[in-house]
């Protein structure tokens, strides 16, 4: 008997801590300014369509710093690697000690346009099952994403690193131009645990008080 309860309570402290980490993790987020770095290696979930198409006029705003560069796309997107190997082919040369590298990755696609809810939980779990070892072992220093529902899993994972006190990778989220009143279903999700949340439209803001507006950015 008191063998069981050792097991219990030792359980039940774990995930006590396991719980207060999380809050702490999520109630930090952008109270810590991120630190300065040489190189920021980023993590760029890129959808499909106009999703793509937004986040590659913000990584033409980036910096070389963020370097190297590892795209995240749904396994049966063709177009986004098209986009991305032309947006990297265009870029120019670095400086000859600096190797500018950038990696394709595929994992499986969260949830296909009008797909059903329960489905979505299970593909969802498979996307997530693919992330894991893939952020494991990237360890990005940010996860930068602007709504597609493949970043879900991917910044969950990113989170995990943090809580798991591994590595703290930031998870910048820039809501679509297209939202305008609500947010996307990925933006409500991605809302309670970003560290930077970007809004492109004031009415956004005013109903989202930890929104950041600052204009039209993409």
């Amino acid at each position: 008997v008191m063998l069981l309860f050792g097991v219990v309570f030792s359980l039940f402290l774990t995930a006590l801590l396991f719980l207060l980490r999380v809050y702490f993790v999520l109630n930090s987020g952008s109270n810590h300014p991120p630190k300065t770095r040489s190189h920021v290696a980023v993590l760029v979930v890129a959808g499909s369509g106009g999703h793509t198409t937004e986040i590659m006029r913000l990584m033409e705003s980036l910096s070389a710093a963020y370097t190297p560069r590892h795209y995240v796309i749904a396994d049966t997107d063709k177009m986004s690697e098209e986009k991305i190997v032309a947006f990297e082919s265009s870029k120019p040369q670095s400086h000859a000690d600096v190797q500018v590298q950038f990696t394709i990755n595929r994992i499986p696609r969260s949830r296909e346009v009008a797909q059903s809810w329960s489905s979505s939980v299970v593909s969802t779990l498979k996307a997530l099952r693919f992330s894991l070892p893939l952020v494991f072992r990237l360890q990005p220093d940010v996860v930068l994403c602007n709504g597609p529902g493949t970043c879900v899993p991917l910044c969950i994972t990113g989170l995990l690193l943090t809580i798991l006190g591994i590595k703290k990778v930031g998870i910048v989220y820039v809501e679509s131009i297209c939202r305008v009143q609500t947010l996307s279903l990925t933006g409500r999700i991605l809302y309670l645990v970003s560290d930077y949340f970007f809004v492109q439209w004031s009415s956004l803001r005013d109903k989202y008080p930890k929104a950041i507006f600052l204009g039209r950015i993409v």
